[in-house]
């Protein structure tokens, strides 16, 4: 097969692997692994695992790197450091040491393919311990889980996990000299590595903010991206050279580049080839796999499958029983990470190239890794009925968790659920405490609940996104409903839960930017707004001001663009004092009472045909003060107060119209 038939192959296994995954709605990362297993010699046979393409599959692995090195932080880590250097150090020390002990154990008690030397065995405790971090996130970012009590665990426990490949790519290597020059290669290897993390930290933070100012100055997006390449391929290269691995230098180099302001900038111009490459180091891990052991050894497929799965799990439940967790969050996180990581396959394939796992040995824990992966979508998906069958106290927890937000809303009526307590939610009970509105505000943030509450806000811990904890808040009886924060998928969430047991509550969603907008409209929205237009907006109206525009014309022409994206602020009320001369095609508002004549009272707002006048009912409010959203079902009362929109000759039409009849 040509080099160009080889690299079609390639592509077109890995775009029906992932289409298929995406349709399953499951990571990309299983589509690539059993694309390879299909087009692998031990199955279609339609390609080889050749030499080259198992290189151009290493270069995927120096871009995770680079992109994990990319996300350090260290203000993160100091804000997660109970999570990274309590549970995920304990998680990652007790499940090697474990794993280590076992593998001798297995060693000296079975002999055969188990007879293993403790270099092999440490080896593979490094790599049992590996989680998957693409899964993982992306599933729980999928459920809005990430702010949850057992996402910070499991977000703490990966980013450990992460760090930890760190030495383990220092490690490994050394492990496969020889006997006799062990000692002498592990120390060599650590001297290495302290001397140039230490030289390439020290001095190379201020050289590369120097390079990159420097490059970002010819402003040249190929010349950026050509300068990116470079000093990720060259710093890998670099501890390649030194006797290191690839991917240490490739971390390194995202370290250096993180502490700059081009960060953003570096990981969106990464993203591409990081995505592309690590997809074929995955086709060339599939390739590996040995269908035939799964049916010739499914004992012990079926035992490494298991075994560390359990392990894995029960080490983080105690660990975090042991930190103060409940049982049904420490369940969580386990039954998260139970499965094999890509980490896991990295260290896996770096073991295998120095000489310290026989094939015999290989192909079974190969196996047993991509299968823990596989079932790991499933874990996630029935995680809660697991917790609720195995731990009777979650269901209690729980229970008592909605019986406090309940016992603050009970009294409540007519008010605003806000969605998450950060600066945006904090700024908007404000303002609703200056009107007189009630709320009642839901945070995942313990420490932000407290404080909160303590202050004599209505707050209280509870996660917005399921509908339990909306329930308790006082749904149906709420007046409005405000997300705040900006993760997407909850923000769906609580829009599905509204429109089904509330779909007379208006619910206002934030956004970041209008990338989303279609999607939360046609979900319910109400209204949405996006920051970044709000941003804009305000920049050009200050803008506006100081050049001598007049600031009349600054707010109109700010409403103008207002009106292009919000219906609910579509043209606005005009007073006796606005200056309307040159204004009479200009969209404004208006609001009309039904009084007790009124020839239209008993009869279905859509029989007006108000819009066949070009004019829109924005909202409508009953005589009892209740305020529900237009429909051309509801019908018209004594008291009901239309807000409408349109021009004012419109208006005035649909003004008549609604009076007379």
């Amino acid at each position: 097969m040509s080099s160009l038939a080889l690299t079609l192959l390639y592509l077109l296994a890995a775009v029906l692997g992932v289409v298929a995954c995406r349709s399953l709605k499951l990571p990309p990362m299983l589509g690539y692994l059993a694309a390879g297993v299909l087009i692998g010699p031990h199955a279609l046979a339609l390609a080889q695992n050749s030499e080259s393409v198992r290189h151009l599959g290493e270069f995927g692995v120096v871009f995770l790197m680079f992109a994990i090195g990319l996300e350090f932080s260290l203000p993160k880590l100091r804000a997660m450091r109970r999570q990274v250097f309590g549970l995920g150090l304990m998680q990652v020390v007790l499940t090697m040491g474990v794993a280590f002990g076992g593998t001798l154990v297995l060693a000296r008690l079975l002999g055969g393919v188990w007879d293993v030397g403790w270099q092999t065995a440490l080896a593979l405790a490094g790599t049992l311990a590996m989680s998957s971090t693409a899964i993982v996130v992306k599933l729980m970012a999928e459920r809005a889980e990430i702010e949850s009590d057992h996402g910070r665990q499991i977000m703490g426990i990966l980013l450990f996990q992460d760090l930890a490949v760190v030495p383990l790519l220092v490690l490994i290597p050394a492990l496969g000299s020889s006997p006799d020059d062990l000692l002498m290669a592990l120390g060599l290897a650590l001297v290495k590595a302290t001397v140039l993390v230490g030289l390439l930290l020290t001095g190379g933070q201020k050289l590369m903010r120097w390079w990159l100012t420097l490059v970002a100055r010819r402003k040249s997006d190929e010349l950026f991206m050509l300068n990116l390449l470079l000093i990720t391929l060259g710093l890998a290269w670099l501890t390649e050279l030194a006797g290191l691995s690839l991917a240490l230098g490739a971390f390194i180099a995202g370290v250096l580049v993180s502490e700059t302001e081009y960060r953003h900038q570096v990981g969106t111009d990464i993203r591409p080839f990081h995505d592309v490459l690590l997809g074929l180091f995955f086709i060339t891990i599939g390739m590996m796999l040995d269908w035939h052991i799964l049916l010739e050894q499914w004992a012990l497929v079926l035992g490494l499958l298991l075994v560390p799965m359990l392990l894995k799990l029960g080490i983080i439940l105690v660990l975090s029983r042991g930190m103060g967790a409940t049982t049904g969050v420490a369940l969580r996180a386990g039954l998260y990470l139970a499965q094999a990581g890509e980490f896991g396959f990295v260290l896996l394939s770096l073991t295998q190239q120095n000489g310290l796992v026989r094939p015999a040995l290989m192909n079974p824990i190969l196996a047993a890794m991509v299968l823990s992966m596989l079932a790991t979508p499933f874990l996630i998906m029935y995680s809660n009925r697991i917790v609720m069958k195995l731990v009777a106290s979650d269901w209690l927890q729980q229970s008592l968790q909605m019986t406090t937000i309940a016992r603050k809303s009970i009294g409540t009526s007519s008010h605003v659920i806000i969605c998450g307590f950060g600066r945006c939610g904090q700024n908007l009970a404000r303002m609703l405490e200056h009107e007189g509105i009630a709320y009642m505000a839901l945070d995942l943030d313990p420490d932000r609940v407290r404080q909160a509450a303590a202050a004599g806000h209505s707050v209280v811990y509870g996660d917005a996104s399921r509908l339990q904890a909306l329930v308790a808040a006082g749904l149906v009886r709420a007046s409005a409903v405000a997300v705040t924060y900006l993760d997407i998928q909850s923000s769906l969430k609580v829009l599905a839960n509204a429109r089904a047991h509330a779909p007379q509550v208006p619910v206002v969603v934030r956004t970041q930017d209008d990338l989303h907008l279609d999607k939360l409209r046609s979900a319910g929205a109400t209204e949405v707004v996006p920051e970044a237009i709000e941003g804009s907006l305000m920049l050009a109206s200050h803008a506006l001001a100081l050049v001598g525009v007049p600031m009349r014309r600054v707010l109109r022409l700010v409403q103008d663009q207002r009106d292009a994206r919000y219906n609910l602020l579509r043209g606005y009320f005009h007073g006796a004092d606005d200056d309307t001369a040159n204004e009479r095609d200009q969209e404004r508002m208006s609001t009309i009472t039904l009084p007790p004549g009124a020839q239209t009272l008993g009869q279905p707002l859509g029989a007006l045909a108000l819009h066949a006048l070009g004019v829109k009912v924005m909202n409508l409010r009953h005589g009892n003060g209740r305020m529900t959203p237009p429909d051309d079902g509801t019908v018209l009362a004594e008291g009901d107060t239309l807000v409408l929109s349109g021009q004012p000759a419109a208006l005035a039409l649909a003004e008549d119209r609604l009076l007379r009849g």
